[in-house]
């Protein structure tokens, strides 16, 4: 017979007004001391089953957290390496401000953010615990083998259906058609404006540092490189090719020059080609990036290039001149020539669709799937 019970203040009763049985005196005590104190502290070992991703800043691993009653959470988890630091000092100064970006950020709690979960120590490294994030970044997906991963798995409708809405061949690697590129970048946009709004710069937006999760939600990952406006540190770590022209010329990372990293970004996402030569020398990729605004048509492909809002709103994210650009994250997505006046346009010409539900299906496809976690 199933029961409903209801709380006093001290014990508790069935529906029927009866006490509940007595607990156990000493479980009750146990209770009770862990609500005195308020704290709780506990030992944790982590271990690590796979590498999800490298790079300069050190590597992330998967783990999981183990409770109790075979309780199991998966958690990613960034190792900082210290080999690019002169010393113990130098690292230690950055892996606190680190930790001051890091706690900060954790309590943002936006939907298209990294959750962080914690920040720990173990004979001096640093590691930063975060969600993990089922899925793939954009990095493992802008790669050919993917769609002939998938290819192989689908009919020709559902091929068709993929390539005519979601993602096709590029000039060099897949390109995803333009309403769910600036889908991706509507939600890119949403989590640079919670960033901004708080005085935190991301400084290294590229497509390994956004997740498109298996909901068909995108995320942006990676704080190795964010700073608070208020607190800068002494030196700052890009990645060149979709660092804004003013940070390869020395400055510092600005709310303006994620603004024109997440550019970068989307011309790659239409265009299915880095926007720049990796190969090129500093002068020439400062030259390139001067210039990409008016050579994007010859990037583009032609359903991009003959639509002239769609091409407006990618001059105004890569303008070299940062008073060129938007002003905010939010103007970006929200004024009549920004994201959200795109997606208006796609509905007025009925070819508006649930993009979340396309990337779901996208990622569906993707099942064995096991591109290079090396960036």
């Amino acid at each position: 017979m199933v029961t409903t019970t209801y709380f006093d203040s001290s014990i508790t009763r069935s529906w029927n007004g009866k006490q509940s049985a007595h607990c156990s005196q000493v479980l009750f005590e146990n209770y009770a001391n862990i609500i005195q104190q308020r704290q709780h502290e506990r030992l944790e070992k982590l271990s690590f089953s796979r590498m999800l991703g490298v790079g300069g800043q050190g590597v992330v691993y998967l783990t999981h957290r183990q409770g109790t009653d075979g309780f199991e959470l998966p958690i990613a988890v960034k190792i900082f390496s210290p080999e690019r630091f002169n010393g113990e000092e130098p690292y230690n100064k950055a892996m606190r401000l680190l930790a001051q970006v890091s706690s900060h950020v954790s309590k943002i709690q936006h939907n298209n953010l990294l959750d962080v979960l914690n920040w720990i120590e173990t004979n001096g490294i640093r590691l930063m615990e975060m969600e993990y994030i089922d899925g793939f970044d954009l990095n493992e997906l802008f790669r050919n083998e993917m769609l002939e991963h998938i290819r192989r798995r689908v009919n020709d409708r559902e091929w068709h259906h993929l390539r005519e809405v979601i993602v096709t061949h590029g000039h060099s690697h897949p390109r995803l058609k333009p309403g769910i590129a600036i889908a991706i970048t509507q939600e890119c946009l949403s989590a640079l404006g919670a960033l901004h709004r708080e005085g935190i710069v991301h400084g290294d937006i590229k497509p390994s540092n956004v997740m498109l999760k298996r909901t068909g939600n995108a995320k942006i990952i990676d704080l190795g490189s964010a700073y608070e406006l208020t607190n800068p540190p002494d030196k700052t770590t890009c990645t060149p090719l979709y660092a804004a022209p003013e940070v390869l010329a020395g400055e510092k990372p600005t709310p303006l020059s994620d603004l024109a990293s997440l550019g970068y970004l989307v011309v790659e996402m239409l265009a299915g080609v880095v926007p720049f030569d990796p190969r090129a020398n500093f002068k020439d990729l400062l030259e390139a990036k001067h210039l990409l605004a008016q050579k994007l048509p010859n990037f583009l492909p032609a359903e991009v290039v003959s639509n002239e809002l769609l091409m407006n709103f990618c001059r105004k994210l890569v303008a070299s001149d940062p008073a060129k650009r938007f002003q905010s994250a939010e103007s970006a997505n929200y004024l009549h020539d920004g994201a959200v006046s795109f997606q208006r346009q796609l509905v007025r010409g009925n070819l508006a669709s649930s993009f979340d539900n396309d990337i779901r299906f996208w990622l569906s496809l993707l099942e064995n799937y096991e591109p290079d976690k090396k960036s």
